[in-house]
């Protein structure tokens, strides 16, 4: 092989390494900011790992709202109509945050089996749900057109 041709292959093969270790660090920096979402009864199933950060939709379940009297900590359950998941946010909840409404949470399962939220979204329209929710709730067999509703996030 002639020493130009050599020396154009190896620049060649220099560039094809660098854009495939560019692609494989974008790639997996990318894979460390992605929340997958769950529904109450895929994460009471088992689905979901330890300190895994993910989302979960569903609604506010009656009854299940409880605050902390000297801190910002509130519990609630997320349910599907299916199963439900114990819910742990420390923080102000949106203004329109209330029993029986839709609700996406995005946080991480301790090793108690609790959801302990960094993020709690509300719905802000009641004619509306995400195509996430209505499906997985679809799926576990509610009918969404008489629950309240989500907006899309």
């Amino acid at each position: 092989m002639k020493p130009h041709r050599r020396k154009r292959l190896a620049v060649v093969a220099f560039i094809a390494v660098s854009l495939s270790m560019a692609t494989g660090l974008t790639l997996f920096a990318l894979s460390q900011n992605i929340d997958l979402f769950y529904t109450p009864t895929q994460v009471a199933g088992g689905e979901v790992n330890i300190g895994q950060q993910i989302r979960i939709g569903g609604m506010v379940k009656e009854g299940s709202y409880e605050s902390a009297n000297d801190t910002m900590r509130v519990m609630f359950s997320a349910t599907d109509y299916v199963n439900e998941v114990p819910i742990q946010f420390d923080g102000i909840l949106p203004d329109l945050f209330r029993e029986g409404q839709g609700i996406v949470v995005e946080g991480a399962i301790d090793s108690n089996g609790l959801f302990v939220a960094s993020r709690v979204l509300a719905k802000h329209d009641e004619n509306y749900m995400s195509n996430e929710v209505k499906a997985a709730m679809e799926a576990a067999g509610v009918n969404t057109e008489n629950q309240s509703a989500l907006a899309e996030y």
